[in-house]
């Protein structure tokens, strides 16, 4: 959350929107300029309770170009976060990269998680919520294909130091030339102060034509 939030607040004048998925997919947030409200939306997203478990990465991806493919935007951009191996939704991942290439949408994919073991939170009955050990598997091969088919990028993030440089690479990549006129109106001043100088010239020589006139 925290690295999505600072790669929100570095980006300018772009639309972002934000799609969530685990069993199922849905937006939580449309295309937006109002950042607050997207990293306020982000912060109050919540681990899937065991009915809505799974991995749906299809439909996430499928969910994200719904949201991208009317834009008129030069760059359109879907970056795809994940921990898992895609066995949820009706949408095959590949064939949903595949409807994003159509589209002109580039995906950025970043598989997260530790190498090895890592604690998931678990819903016990019982016990409630608590975590345990389970090993990490993260579909990279898919992850890869997915990118290279919508001409992005796949990273591996270990660590959230590691997801932030991920997303500070992905923010130089995405830079778009924004062509600005800009318009310069000069109005002369000089008019003012030449008139109070001829002024002062004036009476200076009114002055000692008179009142201060030296006899000889």
């Amino acid at each position: 959350k925290q690295g999505a939030a600072e790669f929100v607040e570095g980006r300018n004048n772009d639309r972002i929107g934000l799609v969530i998925f685990a069993g199922e997919a849905f937006t939580q947030c449309p295309l937006t300029l109002d950042y607050g409200v997207l990293t306020d939306l982000l912060d109050k997203i919540e681990v899937a309770p065991e009915s809505w478990d799974g991995t749906a990465i299809g439909n996430g991806i499928a969910t994200a170009v719904t949201r991208l493919k009317d834009s008129r935007a030069k760059s359109k951009v879907a970056i795809l976060l994940t921990d898992g191996r895609n066995n949820a939704g009706e949408i095959n991942p590949l064939t949903a990269a595949q409807v994003a290439q159509t589209f002109d949408v580039r995906i950025y994919t970043i598989g997260a998680g530790t190498r090895g073991s890592a604690m998931f939170p678990v819903d016990d009955p019982i016990f409630g919520r608590r975590y345990v050990s389970m090993p990490v598997e993260i579909d990279e091969e898919l992850l890869q294909k997915i990118a290279v088919q919508t001409d992005g990028k796949y990273f591996r993030a270990t660590d959230t130091e590691k997801l932030r440089e991920i997303y500070q690479e992905i923010n130089e990549m995405e830079k778009t030339k924004i062509h600005v006129k800009e318009f310069t109106k000069y109005r002369e001043l000089y008019v003012n102060y030449a008139g109070a100088g001829l002024l002062l010239l004036v009476l200076e020589l009114l002055i000692f034509n008179t009142l201060l006139r030296k006899l000889p």
